[in-house]
């Protein structure tokens, strides 16, 4: 389902803006409509009202929880007879969790969407949620297992947006970051249009709103035009061209220097700092010569550079940099003036890496 779909079904009842605009902070910020003031039986007009309980079936149908992975246990706690199963979520579980955060808080959610379909989800410290955006990915990061299988589909707008309200109906959320399973470039209308909901109705920060991306021209052109602008985070993983379209095979193939410009002028226009993501493999992008051509890339941009540990993957052979090591890293980029952070997956010995709890769920059907 897509929102402005909804919007239209509304309208077509006779909804104005304002019962519009009542009936989507009810269903996103998860409160029964505000009765303070006029009761929701004469508020609407009649032919909403008469179709209401089946639109609200429809909101609440688009997505369910198949089971909960709290990040301090190996245990889980199932919505529906299904098998315990490890936890996992995407990219921004990682990107959003620091090393020190102990992993308090920290739920990994597997969500089942209304055509059985099955995306992930985490709960994060501080009120965070990461959140996917398709079922599957079609960018193929040698290092995630959420592209294994390619692009399955799309979520529609709703979909993602029925993520936060499930999220929510556990606990407040008020920041959201589109880093878990799938490319938001990928699905850059039903993304912009789930983040101008939560940026509006949905009562949720602008600047915490964080779109993740690849890298995608697409992005540079329509983030800054939408009401809503999010935040910007933009998976690096590497400063060596060759190296990244290894790492990365099916992302656009744009000069590092050019994403890292167009990444910029969004930082200064927004004033929100460009979060690069960085997911650190052993031997291959950890060495001392892109700790130097980070800083030179990155030298009085408006950035922060996420250090994130490399989860295990089933069948992959990569490996995480020692801690030490990954320590000096951060350390080293701080002393020369660009601000980086260690981040870490929720849940580490339950195995978090990107797309795997959803593997294991449907590898158990």
């Amino acid at each position: 389902m897509r929102i402005s779909h909804l919007r239209q079904r509304l309208h077509d009842l006779g909804a104005k803006p304002c019962h519009e605009d009542r009936l989507l902070r009810g269903w996103s910020q998860v409160c029964s409509y505000d009765r303070t003031h006029s009761p929701a039986e004469s508020f609407f007009p009649l032919a909403l009202r008469n179709e209401l309980p089946a639109i609200e079936a429809e909101l609440n149908g688009l997505a369910h929880l198949r089971s909960e992975h709290p990040a301090n246990c190996h245990g889980s706690h199932d919505s529906s007879p299904s098998p315990t199963l490890p936890r996992n979520a995407g990219e921004g579980a990682n990107v959003a969790l620091r090393a020190s955060s102990h992993n308090e808080g920290v739920a990994r959610l597997l969500v089942e969407l209304a055509d059985g379909q099955m995306v992930e989800s985490v709960l994060l410290p501080r009120g965070g949620l990461c959140i996917s955006t398709q079922v599957g990915c079609a960018v193929g990061c040698v290092f995630c297992m959420s592209g294994r299988n390619g692009l399955l589909r799309q979520l529609g707008s709703a979909e993602i947006v029925a993520q936060v309200v499930l999220a929510r109906k556990r606990r407040a959320v008020s920041k959201v970051v589109f880093m878990g399973m799938g490319e938001p470039a990928h699905n850059l209308d039903n993304v912009l249009e789930a983040i101008q909901l939560l940026g509006t109705q949905g009562n949720i920060g602008h600047k915490n709103l964080v779109f993740s991306t690849v890298g995608d021209l697409r992005v540079f052109e329509r983030l800054p035009v939408e009401k809503v602008k999010p935040a910007l985070a933009l998976s690096l993983h590497t400063t060596d061209a060759a190296l990244r379209a290894k790492l990365l095979p099916q992302a656009p193939q744009i000069a590092i220097e050019e994403l890292v410009e167009r990444a910029e002028v969004y930082a200064r226009a927004t004033g929100y700092p460009v979060q690069y993501q960085w997911t650190l493999i052993e031997g291959m992008n950890d060495n001392d010569a892109e700790l130097q051509r980070i800083a030179e890339l990155l030298s009085g941009k408006y950035a922060i550079m996420n250090f994130i540990p490399f989860n295990e993957v089933d069948g992959l052979t990569y490996r995480r940099p020692s801690t030490a090591r990954i320590a000096a890293m951060a350390q080293r980029l701080n002393g020369q003036g660009i601000y980086s952070r260690v981040r870490d997956s929720a849940g580490q010995e339950i195995e978090g890496a990107c797309g795997q709890l959803r593997a294991r769920a449907v590898k158990a059907k």
